[in-house]
């Protein structure tokens, strides 16, 4: 397998510092959350209207990021305090490689919205897909569409080691896909719209899911910072989980989508597409043994596991019970 590099934060390199342009000395009346745009979410929301700096008595800055793979790199050089909905294979790659990061809430499930896609003109669908051996596809390495990839190309019995793979955020990958330079590209979001425009993707949501393929971000934090700010961090996830049972209501679209959609950089139409492929669990749901009660923990060895395999990473931890922490998720819920 040839791995081209491109400077993105990857798999060895996710715990280098990151430079936001911020000393990472901070005030203790601020915090700085990383997140995604172009990734609608009901927080950004409460993000908008200053629900967050509000009820957590603090000034909330908000720092967007292209992957998870980045995202824990911030963590890791102390220049961000929470990620919200960071994808479950890279926070899996940095704790197993060391980093002291733990989930504290799932943020969305979202089968539909992270796939890779090939391109139309090659013709090539699910009964087709062995023809994917010696292609070109742009992959950001370490993340749930890589782990996704991963996992479709192990059932097609396609090869990886034929493949030339190109670590690219997704979206420079988009952007490569629509000039002709890919044969294949993953990636969420708004990019996977654009990837859409060029190609086809080999498998649906839902069958991914009969896979095994579970697709879901969380929210994330550095263990230090979770014992050291637990009630500020339960009272960050209550904020959170209120902006997801109004969204969930279905009784504020109005009010809330064209509040999401400018955060999220989108317009309106995108913006309810893309959120109707989203699932936001309630606090329930989440403390329940379907996610955060015991299911997620073992999805995450899962996940470490085919990287093993892949040799993504070079080891797996012997359980990920120790990255999740429901304490804060728990007190919120009683808020």
């Amino acid at each position: 397998m040839k791995l081209t590099k491109l400077g993105m934060a990857t798999i060895a390199g996710f715990a280098a510092a990151l430079t936001l342009g911020t000393s990472a000395a901070r005030a203790a009346d601020e915090i700085t959350v990383a997140y995604f745009l172009e990734w609608p979410m009901p927080f950004e929301y409460a993000k908008v209207m200053g629900t967050y700096d509000k009820e957590l008595g603090v000034k909330v800055n908000w720092v967007s990021f292209d992957t998870g793979t980045a995202m824990s790199a911030a963590m890791a050089s102390g220049d961000v305090q929470i990620s919200v909905s960071q994808g479950i294979p890279p926070f899996v790659v940095a704790a197993s490689a060391g980093q002291d990061i733990q989930v504290v809430d799932v943020a969305v499930s979202y089968a539909d919205n992270d796939n890779c896609v090939v391109a139309a003109a090659l013709e090539i669908d699910k009964d087709s897909a062995g023809e994917l051996a010696g292609k070109k596809v742009a992959v950001p390495i370490g993340t749930a569409a890589h782990y996704g990839f991963l996992k479709q190309m192990a059932h097609f019995g396609v090869d990886i080691g034929t493949m030339e793979i190109v670590d690219m955020a997704p979206p420079d990958g988009a952007a490569a896909f629509a000039q002709g330079n890919l044969d294949m590209v993953c990636g969420w979001g708004g990019s996977l719209r654009r990837m859409l425009e060029h190609g086809n993707v080999l498998l649906t949501g839902a069958e991914k899911e009969a896979l095994g393929i579970l697709v879901f971000d969380a929210t994330t934090a550095p263990a230090n910072f979770i014992a050291e700010e637990g009630e500020l961090l339960a009272k960050f996830l209550k904020v959170t989980a209120d902006a997801n049972a109004m969204w969930n209501s279905g009784d504020h679209t109005a009010e809330m989508l064209p509040v999401i959609a400018k955060d999220a950089g989108m317009d309106e139409d995108a913006t309810a597409s893309t959120m109707s492929t989203f699932v936001f669990p309630s606090v329930a749901d989440q403390l329940s043994a379907s996610w955060l009660g015991g299911t997620s923990q073992e999805f995450m060895k899962g996940v470490a596991d085919v990287f093993v395999a892949a040799g993504s990473i070079d080891a797996a931890l012997d359980s990920y019970d120790g990255a999740v922490n429901a304490g804060p998720l728990t007190a919120a819920s009683g808020m």
